[in-house]
């Protein structure tokens, strides 16, 4: 970050600044980054609020918000040190954000074959024919690919209705 936009700090911002490096943001977790997002976004919404209430009563003074900038600098400043940390944290938010949801899908996905599969999730099938009880398993297909599944029997029903409505129109005439 740049020295001059640091010095304008004083020292519990500048700390603040600082847990947003590099080394400090690849120990975070999470949870923890999302905190010291929320912290440095309430500091950059302070210095924005304050740069703007003092641009906003000058412009009377000097007749425009340009004119009475100069004046406004410290806040202005303060303002662009906390959008620089403020963007370092977000980009890191939203990297474990994906690494989350990559894990979260990976493992979602991982359950959903284990129970078209038929065992639960984490745990590795067993051998055909040993410790289980009942039929054995047939290379029958299951769900939706079967012959027999409530999809194609609510269709098989359908087909037979309309026939029989089509023969009823025959027979009556």
């Amino acid at each position: 970050m740049n020295a001059s936009l640091l010095a304008v700090l004083n020292d519990a911002e500048r700390l603040l600044v600082a847990q947003t490096e590099r080394a400090e943001l690849t120990a975070l977790d999470e949870d923890a980054a999302i905190d010291l997002e929320a912290r440095i976004r309430r500091a950059r919404n302070k210095y924005v609020g304050q740069y703007r209430r003092a641009a906003s009563a000058r412009v009377v003074e000097h007749s425009g918000r340009g004119t009475a900038r100069p004046e406004n600098k410290r806040a202005a400043m303060k303002t662009e040190a906390f959008e620089e940390a403020l963007a370092r944290v977000s980009r890191r938010v939203a990297t474990l954000a994906r690494q989350a949801a990559a894990a979260l899908r990976a493992e979602r996905l991982a359950a959903a074959r284990a129970a078209r599969h038929g065992h639960a999730p984490g745990t590795r099938p067993a051998e055909p024919g040993v410790g289980r009880k009942g039929p054995s398993v047939t290379g029958e297909p299951s769900g939706d690919h079967a012959l027999r599944s409530p999809r194609t029997e609510k269709q098989r029903a359908g087909t037979l209705a309309s026939g029989a409505r089509r023969q009823a129109k025959r027979d009556s005439r």
